[in-house]
């Protein structure tokens, strides 16, 4: 499954996402898969916006979307 910009229709303008929003809407991995590319600096690091609330910045989400567009 390929990332193309279609992909990006459930992302809002602005703002954050949940993980239940990227995957596997927009990004074809598990849950496991997106942790451990966090913990190796392939994926942004989440924000927690609360004790029970991690998301990602819509604008880093779009940005790692675009760079995997420039290395195919």
């Amino acid at each position: 499954m390929a990332i193309t910009p279609a992909h990006l229709d459930p992302l809002p303008a602005i703002g954050y996402v949940r993980q239940s929003q990227l995957i596997p809407a927009i990004f074809p991995f598990s849950s496991a898969t997106l942790w451990r590319k966090v913990k190796d600096g392939t994926f942004p690091k989440p924000v927690k916006l609360g004790p029970r609330i991690t998301a990602w910045r819509v604008d880093d989400i779009r940005a790692i979307v675009a760079n995997f567009g420039d290395e195919r």
